[in-house]
């Protein structure tokens, strides 16, 4: 979460001015005094100005949400698959819109963020089946004359904090599951590019979304932290980084909420020696630097087993001068800059540790000519003979360096994978089934792919990690976010003849 940001006078303000909240079915002027900047990461510029949330104002955001939950509630599941169906089709027709605004403010590709609006609405596609997954189940006869049965709730009113990354499909990931089980949500999108999450909340309003439903608090962590106190939130959704993720983890449950928050990753792709090397180097290429790198899902490490290791790595870099590098707005731009100055300087930092810590810098960001420009550029680096300890494998860099790990055989590559503290996403690159299938046993990984790179599951599989990456129980979207939006209710039914009734102390047992 940033801190607010003085404008300096190079700063200019040059798109639409301030970006408010989102209370009640309508926009409502912040009030604290408090903004920040929201910049074309691309020219630099300060493009317009977000306003912070106080305590007082997501506190309105709440009373809008509890306000809205009984009648939503009572909506009909019918009804409710209606509005989400719109939903749907009306994220469609304004699809292309949706991205422009992502790549504005994030940097990704045009089509990247158009992909990112594909995958998100993915998660509204399951959503529509709300009917279908709310049934419950129903045992007849469990004793003489009685029947039981279960039943999902919603739990109320729940909250959403977003990252920066997918500024319109993660949010989604959470709204598609948690309005279709009947809950009221309180949304707080990143502060860095929170325009999507306004356009989707007005969007929403267009297909029948009742006022109140949704409500978007933009802000830092004055408005975190009233989130995750407030006595009036259920449960809480984040993703993002492990030391806010832990921290949102601890708070929130402390409080006695409900909360799944998905952490950070260091993600491994194993390519072993029988593997075709230029689709593997395709691979690496592109789940290493697509997005600039800034997915929780790119892979960072590349493990390459036994000889693999230099026709792999000298592909890899035959690859790398095709990467079209420039703004996201150029179709011709492959990799668009990352979102901040300050963040695309410490990925920088990180080549440079790399240089003194004894790894080979085969290929050096610093040195694309946009990288001195007035942009948040940064060319793509790779990062040969790497060691697990060196700060540029320890930690998650989240840009687009992609580091090599040399190792001798298939157990090494395992271990290095299952003794890192994250455990988010992994691939295995391989001709061989059954060392695919005996990697897919042995590695302690919440996400696999097998000669996939990025294996983020489709809407109707749940998304999350294991070990350092996930904190809570349950994943996103998919059954699992069904789940975790609402609680069972388990109903025990009988309907004796009256004549029949009798005192009995003992305690209920079957007969």
């Amino acid at each position: 979460m940033a801190q607010v940001t003085e404008r300096t006078p190079a700063e200019r303000v040059s798109g639409t001015g301030r970006i408010d909240h989102w209370i009640g079915g309508r926009t409502v002027p912040a009030s604290s005094g408090r903004h920040g900047p929201v910049y074309d990461p691309a020219t630099g510029q300060v493009a317009r100005e977000v306003g912070f949330a106080s305590a007082e104002e997501v506190d309105a955001a709440v009373r809008a949400a509890r306000d809205a939950f009984p009648a939503w509630r009572a909506t009909s599941l019918s009804r409710r698959t209606e509005i989400l169906f719109r939903m749907r089709n009306i994220i469609e027709s304004h699809r292309e819109e949706l991205a422009r605004v992502v790549s504005s403010e994030h940097g990704k590709v045009e089509s990247d963020a158009f992909g990112e609006v594909s995958r998100g609405l993915e998660n509204v596609e399951f959503a529509c089946g709300i009917p279908n997954l709310l049934k419950g189940g129903f045992s007849e006869q469990v004793s003489t004359g009685i029947d039981v049965y279960q039943i999902r709730q919603p739990l109320g009113v729940v909250a959403g904090i977003t990252p920066f990354n997918f500024p319109a499909m993660v949010p989604l990931w959470m709204l598609s599951n948690a309005i279709a089980c009947g809950n009221t949500v309180v949304l707080k999108p990143s502060e860095k590019d929170p325009s999507a999450s306004m356009l989707m909340a007005r969007l929403f309003q267009q297909a029948g979304l009742p006022d109140g439903v949704l409500n978007v608090v933009n802000g830092d962590k004055v408005a975190v932290d009233r989130i995750l106190e407030h006595p009036d939130i259920s449960a809480v959704s984040f993703v993002g980084s492990t030391p806010i993720a832990r921290y949102i983890y601890e708070q929130a449950t402390a409080r006695g909420k409900r909360c799944q928050a998905l952490a950070g990753a260091k993600n491994h792709m194993v390519v072993l020696p029988d593997a075709d090397i230029d689709m593997a180097a395709d691979a690496a290429v592109s789940a290493g630097y697509g997005s600039a790198g800034e997915r929780c899902m790119a892979i960072a490490t590349v493990v390459a087993v036994g000889d693999v290791a230099d026709p792999l790595i000298e592909a890899i870099r035959a690859r790398l001068p095709g990467v079209k590098v420039g703004p996201g707005s150029d179709p011709e731009s492959q990799m668009g800059p990352l979102v901040t100055r300050e963040h695309r300087d410490r990925v920088a930092g990180y080549v440079e540790g790399a240089v003194r810590q004894g790894a080979t810098v085969v290929a050096d960001g610093r040195e694309h000519e946009l990288y001195r420009s007035d942009g948040f550029f940064l060319g793509v680096s790779l990062i040969d003979h790497v060691t697990p300890a060196m700060d540029c494998y320890r930690d998650e860099i989240f840009g687009p360096v992609l580091t090599v790990v040399r190792v001798r055989t298939y157990e090494d590559a395992v271990r290095l994978i299952n003794d890192n503290p994250w455990g988010n996403g992994t691939a295995i690159f391989t001709r061989d089934g059954g060392a695919a299938r005996q990697f897919q046993f042995d590695v302690t990984v919440g996400m696999v792919g097998i000669n996939v790179p990025i294996p983020v599951p489709v809407g109707y599989y749940s998304f999350g990690g294991w070990k350092s990456s996930l904190f809570g129980d349950l994943h996103m979207y998919g059954p699992e976010g069904v789940q975790f939006y609402t609680r069972a209710k388990v109903v025990t039914s009988r309907w004796p003849d009256p004549g029949t009734s009798k005192v009995d102390l003992g305690f209920p047992r079957t007969r």
